[in-house]
């Protein structure tokens, strides 16, 4: 393989918040969605070009920036984004808390499909929202969306946003451009904005192919803003960089000035050149991560229906976040996340985190060499295969 995904490569001692979190030692964590493994080289290069310059002062984004988000969108995803559209933020989380800012008043209603990213709730909760929960629909080892119940929802006046996570997080689906445009109709009759998350855009696999909401239509596009960064799939998270695309001119205003009223609208100078090098250069990169991550997921499934068959694993159409059906245990989520870190110093996702829904699963991360992760299975099983 060109690219070396194999190598285990130390982490603790790095102010890893995934790894230097636990204090004991032998602690395995398949917890926080970052990968364990380097970024691409042409990042690295990228970075220590940088580097060596040895000034690091205040940073402008510079057009040739911009000029490679255009790009890789359209070339890899077939979205035109005026490059006007884009506003910088330093992550996605604080692009949603400012797009909630910006868009909504307190007491205001956003809806959400749950089980969801945890930071939906706290952003909607430090905005003066009120959660409206859309619960998926869990049958038959797959999540549906319950269109009925979102019609319902979105028809109360005080519902002003549905925040999407496409490609879902911590579910793992894909949505398809049809169940997309339900969602957006759903929305235009009712008067709701859609915001989507698509951090986890790069990160799907042979046969669900990400399609950005606001490439659908016109309309959609007015009607939404998409949240956007190159940190998941070239594992650039600490460097703090994402972007907010958004069509409408006042749209625009409302958002930038909610991301301004501190003054904290500024990106660091490694972001910037990450984001340029990953968009210019990383695909060849990428396309190789996603197959070693899809084989990591034949590779859990294969054990789980060897060791573990009586714990459902839901199709992984994308992230490298695997969602587990852990209710045959009959303690829950909590207590089984408990039991396999105080029993094997295995740290997972309990899926009460993720809100209604989410009791009784457990997230799994499986972006690291496949040598962790079957050491982590191991340690999985002599939990699960007790109980």
């Amino acid at each position: 393989m060109k690219y070396d995904f194999d190598t285990i490569v130390p982490r603790r001692g790095t102010n890893s918040y995934k790894w230097d979190t636990p204090k004991e030692e032998n602690v395995l964590p398949m917890w926080v969605a970052d990968m364990d493994f380097r970024t691409a080289p042409a990042i690295l290069e990228a970075l220590q070009r940088r580097v060596a310059h040895g000034i690091f002062g205040y940073t402008k984004v510079p057009e040739t920036y911009y000029d490679a988000v255009v790009r890789w969108f359209e070339s890899r995803h077939r979205w035109q984004i005026d490059p006007r559209w884009i506003i910088y933020t330093s992550g996605v989380v604080p692009a949603l808390s400012a797009i909630i800012k910006a868009l909504t008043a307190p007491g205001d209603k956003v809806i959400v499909q749950t089980p969801a990213y945890n930071c939906f709730y706290s952003s909607i909760r430090n905005d003066g929202c009120e959660l409206s929960a859309n619960n998926l629909i869990y049958r038959d080892g797959r999540y549906m969306i319950d269109f009925d119940d979102l019609a319902a929802k979105a028809a109360d006046p005080k519902a002003k946003i549905l925040l999407l996570c496409n490609p879902h997080n911590p579910v793992g689906r894909v949505w398809t451009p049809e169940e997309l445009r339900h969602i957006g109709d759903i929305c235009l009759r009712n008067g709701v904005f859609v915001v989507a998350d698509e951090i986890h855009c790069e990160l799907t696999y042979e046969g669900h192919d990400y399609t950005p909401f606001a490439s659908l239509s016109e309309r959609f596009q007015q009607n939404s803003v998409t949240c956007i960064s190159p940190s998941k799939a070239f594992n650039l998270a600490g460097l703090q960089i994402a972007n907010i695309v958004a069509l409408d001119e006042e749209v625009r205003r409302r958002i930038d000035r909610a991301i301004n009223i501190n003054e904290v609208c500024d990106v660091n100078p490694f972001g910037v050149i990450a984001t340029i090098a990953a968009y210019n250069e990383g695909g060849e990169w990428l396309d190789a991560l996603r197959k070693y991550l899809r084989g990591n997921y034949e590779y859990l499934c294969h054990f789980f229906a060897e060791r573990l068959p009586q714990y459902p694993v839901l199709p992984l159409e994308g992230t490298y976040l695997v969602w587990i059906d852990c209710r045959a245990l009959g303690i829950g989520s909590d207590a089984t996340t408990l039991h396999l870190q105080e029993q094997q110093k295995l740290m997972v996702n309990s899926g009460t985190m993720y809100g209604p829904g989410g009791e009784g699963f457990i997230r799994l991360n499986i972006a690291c060499p496949r040598t962790l992760l079957a050491d982590g299975l191991e340690r999985m099983a002599r939990v699960l295969e007790c109980c």
